[in-house]
């Protein structure tokens, strides 16, 4: 008898819930906010904007501001010191720790037992439920998880409270059951050394009955590829041959699939996207002929939309299809009406369904490094002041790794007055941007997953000419700073040459 077959009974009472998605998205997100409301209306939060009274998404919106992390981190400072009651029920022990903003190294996001509860786990439970329903014949739990997690540490010395990647916090408190069919072990899991960490994690799970593994597809390109040179085999199906499903996620992976589908070969093997951020478990790739994902709509998030460019803001009973709209998300973790930085584009309203369409900045998030336009200028600002260098323009991008798991960030720079060393420009820039951006220091450390930046000088008049060659020289055109696609810099360095 397949222990699958047996667990499966578990998640088909979820599929019947889940099918008032495709009808009833507005009478959804309504009880959502209506919950949400009522639970923090005794909050200091709450009773600044008047929760109590407020019966609507109108009222709603004409009492509480739209907030940054900015607007919300005077509170957040204090709840990480202990006070409770502040933007949700009670005291908040755990903060996942995310890429910094203009004037921080580090974000610290608070996520509230509510908010592990009805929002990750519960993207965690859904992200089985769908892929058991599109696969009849799976065996998933007649093996074992392989789980990628970051690590975490203690938060200003007080009991019980910390702060580190929403991976570790989500280790750290995940049902005990789990751990019989979850590998590497919590101890391994929680490292924060990642060189030492993968060597173990491989050497674990290599000869253990992996069904299926979760993480981000940088992180987790690294430790197949240790586990492919451990076990001297050529695609990973020879080590594990149950091997049947990846639920990915974290940043894009387009730039990994075909590693991927390079390493393993086996046509039992099925890729799954899912977006669980810090801030959230937003959405799920739930057709896996369809790229787009569900947006999860009874959840402990409220979602309302910024279209770009404009200063137009809608629930999501008022977006339209094909537009790129800004997120901004009100959940039981004390979030309220806050911009998380991404974009999206719905391809679907019936249900609804999205694709993640970028960030609202100039950013590159290639790697889960999050690195945006303030820390490249303050790095460039630094190296400059350090090398008496002057910078003209300048524009970067990622390499995407190759066979051998190695990856970079290119930078192509065109200098009014270069460098004596462009070496020493080059380490000084990359120690600073380390310095400013803790998501950026954590993949460059030992280059495990982040090599040293790369800096090719651009000639001179080079981007001149790229713009007006697209007809874009003058006015408000710009050149990208930062990009996750190679799109720009390639028409570039083909200019350049």
């Amino acid at each position: 008898m397949s222990l699958t077959n047996i667990v499966r009974h578990i998640f088909v009472h979820r599929m019947h819930e889940l099918e008032r998605h495709q009808k009833e998205g507005e009478a959804l997100q309504c009880e959502v906010l209506h919950r949400l409301l009522a639970q923090a209306s005794n909050t200091e939060i709450g009773r600044k904007y008047a929760f109590s009274a407020t019966k609507d998404y109108d009222t709603f919106v004409r009492n509480c501001p739209v907030n940054t992390y900015e607007e919300l981190k005077e509170q957040i400072d204090r709840m990480r010191h202990g006070e409770t009651n502040i933007l949700w029920n009670g005291r908040v022990k755990w903060y996942a720790k995310s890429s910094g903003t203009t004037n921080d190294k580090s974000k610290f996001i608070p996520v509230s037992s509510d908010g592990l509860r009805n929002i990750h786990y519960k993207g965690g439970f859904d992200s089985v439920a769908l892929y058991l329903r599109n696969n009849p014949q799976s065996r998933l739990f007649d093996g074992r998880a392989l789980i990628l997690g970051g690590s975490h540490a203690p938060n200003y010395n007080l009991p019980d409270s910390l702060v580190g990647d929403l991976s570790a916090i989500l280790i750290e408190n995940i049902n005990p059951l789990a751990n019989l069919v979850r590998i590497p072990k919590k101890k391994t899991a929680l490292l924060e050394d990642f060189e030492v960490k993968r060597d173990r994690i491989a050497h674990e799970a290599l000869h253990k009955n992996v069904t299926n593994i979760s993480g981000v597809p940088s992180w987790m390109l690294s430790v197949l590829n240790r586990v492919m040179e451990i076990s001297g085999k050529t695609h990973l199906e020879e080590v594990w041959p149950n091997l049947e499903v990846f639920f990915h996620g974290g940043v894009a992976f387009t730039p990994y699939r075909k590693q991927y589908e390079q390493l393993i070969t086996s046509p039992k093997m099925h890729y799954m996207e899912t977006y669980n951020a810090s801030e959230g478990f937003f959405g799920l790739q739930d057709d896996p002929s369809d790229k787009a994902m569900l947006l999860m709509l009874d959840y402990d998030v409220f979602y309302e939309f910024q279209e770009m460019g404009t200063d137009n803001i809608v629930p999501l009973w008022g977006v339209e299809k094909d537009k790129n709209y800004a997120m901004i998300i009100t959940t039981s973790c004390g979030l309220w009406r806050y911009m998380i930085g991404d974009t999206i584009r719905f391809t679907s309203t019936n249900p609804y369904k999205f694709v993640i369409s970028g960030r609202t900045k100039s950013f590159i998030n290639a790697f889960g490094e999050e690195l945006i336009v303030d820390n490249a200028e303050q790095g460039l600002a630094y190296a400059c002041q350090q090398t008496g260098a002057e910078v003209l323009e300048y524009t970067a991008a990622p390499v995407f790794m190759d066979a051998n798991a190695k990856c970079r960030h290119q930078w192509l720079i065109e200098f009014s007055t270069p460098p004596a060393d462009l070496q020493q420009f080059s380490d000084l820039l990359d120690r600073r941007l380390q310095e400013l951006n803790s998501d950026y220091e954590a993949k460059r450390y030992k280059n495990i997953t982040l090599q040293h930046l790369e800096i090719i000088p651009a000639r001179k008049g080079l981007f001149n000419d790229w713009l007006k060659q697209r007809g874009k020289l003058g006015g408000q055109h710009k050149v990208p700073r930062l990009s996750n696609s190679r799109e720009h810099i390639e028409q570039l360095l083909k200019l350049q040459s």
